[in-house]
């Protein structure tokens, strides 16, 4: 294992961060707390609570994952396909690098740069609604695995990808709406019998539910449920990623 490799490249992901904290951390940052401000006091207003929560602190979760689902995705993605669209990807392929190094470098900075967002969101939050976390090591267990999940997924996106349309198609058009129709902002309680049915379906679903049972036990589905569909992500990704470096997809062109 070239450690030193996994090294150079974290490092050099993670201070790209520095470079645009802005984009980085403070849009992330504000744009949570509009929604605060929005749904917490336009929509709390009409909803007192949901199972016993304040609607302000229900979506809290929901918030942090809709944050770090979409970072995830973008840190990853750019911090890949950079290299390709200007060439320096094949001065790494190049070198005695292995592919798990190479992922373990890019997805492990993603993965870092949005769980520390993810905290810092959910300390800009206490400012605004009262907090309870029942279960603080499942809550940074799915912090953590969800990610790791989407950092992978957006590696496997920004390797896809050959024009910056196609990068922001999947995060667009595919995951950003499934966050918002998985629960982010409601209980899929609250919906009519069909589209609770039709709403089992969206992946997404199972990671908020799992994630907002850590805050204040209650959920949609169950926690083993929940847990199982994130490792199944998981292994669908590192499966794509593993096909990705064998057969040289978009890679060795």
């Amino acid at each position: 294992m070239n450690l030193y490799a996994i090294k150079a490249i974290y490092k050099f992901e993670m201070s790209r961060t520095m470079r645009t904290l802005f984009q980085s951390v403070v849009s992330p940052v504000i744009s949570t707390s509009l929604y605060f401000v929005v749904f917490g006091s336009a929509i709390g207003s009409r909803i007192s609570e949901i199972e016993g929560i304040s609607y302000g602190s229900f979506i809290v979760p929901g918030l942090i994952m809709l944050s770090l689902i979409t970072q995830s995705l973008a840190n990853a993605s750019f911090g890949i396909y950079f290299p390709k669209f200007t060439g320096t990807i094949y001065e790494l392929l190049s070198a005695p690098v292995s592919f798990i190094e190479i992922i373990m470098g890019y997805v492990g900075a993603s993965a870092t740069k949005s769980i520390l967002l993810g905290l810092i969101i959910l300390a800009t939050a206490e400012l605004f609604v009262p907090i309870r976390i029942a279960h603080p090591y499942w809550m940074m267990l799915f912090l953590v695995l969800t990610a790791l999940t989407f950092s992978l997924f957006g590696f496997i996106i920004g390797i896809w990808a050959d024009n910056f349309e196609k990068l922001q198609i999947i995060p667009l058009l595919i995951v950003t709406p499934l966050v918002f129709l998985g629960g982010s902002f409601y209980s899929i309680s609250m919906l009519p019998p069909l589209w609770q049915k039709i709403n089992l379906f969206n992946p997404v679903l199972y990671l908020i539910s799992g994630f907002r049972w850590s805050f204040y036990e209650i959920s949609d589905v169950s926690i083993t449920l929940s847990l199982s569909m994130i490792m199944i992500f998981l292994g669908l990704c590192l499966a794509t990623v593993w096909w990705i470096f064998k057969t040289g997809y978009q890679v060795k062109q």
